[in-house]
């Protein structure tokens, strides 16, 4: 099936501080985004007036826009018992509707706003961490959204260009329909001792490269590396 994707808004952020102006509170990220009205460019390492706060496991060309679906968003506002929640919530760039992790594939490419627009590629699931917790102030959201495949995706921007809200995104190819979003997920949070499909997923050409570095390195030293600091809040240490 090829699904039809909605770009329902786009939002953009630069990094700023957050937060009391001391060391135990004051936190900098590029987490809080607005919404964009009218047409934006796409490079190829964000969109413009975007941008992350810690470059080493934010941004870069395999993560260059967040795509989060909106389907989630019914989800999360019953499981978490709040009444609203605004596109951008979970510090994507593009919100969608239309497709969700089970229904693309790691490498999908599709254009976006036609031949003018731009064209991207699936490199890997998003990898939430701590700073969504606390820009929500729910403590556990962060192994939440993990744990349930609920994290979105990024993309690898292919071909620069300029889009708009309420385009849609095409699918041009899907050279790996073996690998969907949802079953990248689960091998890399869930099946952590099949190393053999670990080292299956790190061979996907299309996979991020910090992904295959990842997986790669589970499949030879059959061990899992600590992802537990990606997920705590640095400020509850101790």
């Amino acid at each position: 099936m090829n699904p039809v994707i909605n770009l329902l808004s786009i939002q953009v952020g630069l990094p700023k501080a957050v937060g009391k102006p001391d060391p135990a509170s004051e936190w900098t990220t590029g987490f809080y985004k607005e919404p964009v009205t009218g047409p934006i460019w796409v490079g190829t390492t964000n969109l413009a007036g975007d941008g992350q706060a810690d470059l080493r496991v934010h941004g870069g060309a395999d993560k260059a826009i967040n795509l989060y679906p909106f389907e989630h968003y019914a989800c999360w506002l019953h499981e978490l018992e709040i009444q609203a929640l605004p596109k951008g919530a979970f510090g994507e760039n593009l919100t969608t509707t239309g497709a969700v992790e089970g229904d693309v594939c790691i490498g999908d490419i599709f254009e976006i706003g036609g031949a003018t627009g731009a064209l991207v590629q699936i490199s890997q699931p998003r990898q939430p961490c701590w700073k969504l917790s606390r820009r929500w102030n729910i403590k556990d959201l962060t192994a939440r959204v993990e744990h349930t495949g609920r994290t979105g995706w990024y993309f690898r921007v292919l071909r620069e260009g300029s889009i708009g809200p309420g385009v849609e995104l095409r699918l041009v190819a899907r050279p790996y329909p073996e690998w969907t979003v949802s079953l990248a997920n689960e091998v890399m949070h869930q099946r952590n001792g099949d190393f053999e499909v670990a080292r299956r997923l790190a061979e996907c050409p299309a996979l991020s490269q910090s992904w295959k570095n990842s997986l790669s390195r589970r499949a030879l030293t059959k061990t899992n590396l600590d992802t537990s600091p990606r997920l705590r809040d640095p400020s509850a240490a101790g």
